[in-house]
């Protein structure tokens, strides 16, 4: 039941939700509805030959009884009756999905991650809508309280409602800033799971797990953008380290020091190719996201880290640089540079974003420059810098690596 409707549920509700005109919530409790069904009724009749047909017929004769008690049942029972191809109220439940649901999963994706929400309701209601994701996972994904999600994603849905955000694919130049938002949600996902924030462990697998379906979805329907697949190529081959990034007891291990063997070349080798693919499409010039995968394709393409191009990395970081200019990619660049040219001139690159307001509370500038600092024999201010980043980082796992870089280098 639970891998029907992680399978099933996105394209349930985008069906639904076309029928209403929209209304996501609506669909999503027409959705629910059909569940409860099949939880009462699969039991004893046992699972049917086309579950996500059966939950389909089901829902929109949930949506009939709802819309009869509508002030609008004519206009309504109209839709459901032409949707259901004339088979009135005996529904065929080994009958296929609608011709158009894939277009209509497209059309939930952009809903779902609409600029009109905040960043935090977007990611809720995602992973909620399109990875079928009970609230209660969501909320212990995020290490916050079941009723915090709950209540974005009431409040995500009843501001979509109040801005009557139509349920299509936009087009043109508003296509194209909907899209960066739709990819920024899912990237969001995959960080949180890649290099969690806050809590005791290092990472959160499931979260990338989810992360890399949506994304393999959206490439799926829409398979000539070029930085869809970029996104996927990123979260493939950075998902390859997994098992090479913490230790037995859950310790994180650095890039560097990774066992390489361990790296999984099946999805090293699917990034790769979605990034050919990536570069195909936009004829070689990068996009933000294929740009990032091409630099992990560095690292994954090296059988040892003294293979690495870091000089191809520090120049791929300069060019990304200059399609997304932020301190933190500079922060990058200068980790690159300094391995490519030394310390010193990392240090450089580093210092001259150091007091950028973004930075302020950004754990990893302080680390970077204890690395370098340590590199460069300045012990004192490397452990200072070291505690430093220890003190603002919110995950245990990492906070105990600061500390132990900090007490290494303090007898010195």
């Amino acid at each position: 039941m639970e891998a029907v409707w992680r399978i099933e549920s996105p394209r349930l509700i985008a069906g639904l939700a076309r029928m209403a005109r929209g209304d996501v919530g609506l669909a999503e409790e027409l959705a629910q509805d059909a569940l409860v069904a099949a939880l009462e009724q699969w039991p004893d009749s046992g699972v049917p030959r086309n579950p996500g047909a059966w939950l389909m017929t089901t829902a929109k004769r949930r949506a009939i009884d709802q819309f009869r008690r509508n002030e609008r049942y004519a206009e309504k029972l109209g839709e459901i009756g032409r949707d259901l191809g004339g088979e009135g109220m005996t529904p065929d439940f080994d009958a296929g999905l609608d011709d158009h649901i894939e277009d209509d999963l497209l059309r939930l994706v952009f809903v779902a991650c609409h600029p009109v929400l905040n960043t935090q309701a977007r990611v809720a209601l995602t992973l909620k809508m399109l990875g079928g994701l009970t609230t209660d996972e969501i909320a212990r994904a995020f290490l916050v309280r079941e009723t915090t999600i709950a209540q974005r994603i009431v409040r995500a849905k009843k501001s979509l409602s109040d801005a009557k955000v139509p349920f299509e694919v936009p087009e043109g130049e508003e296509r194209v800033a909907r899209l960066s938002s739709v990819l920024e949600v899912i990237y969001l996902i995959f960080n949180e799971g890649y290099s969690a924030t806050r809590g005791d462990d290092w990472m959160r697998p499931a979260l990338c797990e989810e992360a890399m379906r949506v994304g393999r979805v959206l490439a799926g329907l829409m398979p000539k953008e070029p930085e869809v697949h970029g996104l996927v190529a990123l979260m493939e081959i950075q998902a390859s380290r997994s098992a090479a990034r913490t230790g037995p007891s859950g310790e994180p291990i650095l890039l560097l020091e990774q066992d390489r063997s361990r790296w999984d070349r099946l999805l090293i080798q699917r990034g790769l190719a979605a990034l050919t693919l990536a570069e195909s499409l936009a004829e070689n010039a990068y996009g933000p996201y294929a740009a990032q995968a091409a630099i992990a394709a560095c690292h994954a393409r090296a059988r040892v880290a003294e293979e690495t191009d870091w000089t191809r990395i520090a120049a791929l970081y300069e060019g990304l640089g200059k399609l997304r200019p932020s301190p933190v990619i500079e922060l990058n660049r200068g980790v690159a540079v300094a391995m490519a040219d030394g310390p010193a001139a990392g240090l450089a690159v580093v210092d001259a974003v150091a007091d950028d307001p973004a930075l302020k509370s950004y754990h990893l500038l302080p680390s970077v420059r204890g690395d370098l600092l340590e590199k460069l024999g300045r012990f004192e201010e490397a452990h200072a810098e070291y505690a430093r980043a220890a003190g603002m980082t919110g995950n245990a796992r990492e906070r105990a690596l600061l500390l132990d870089r900090a007490a290494a280098v303090k007898p010195r």
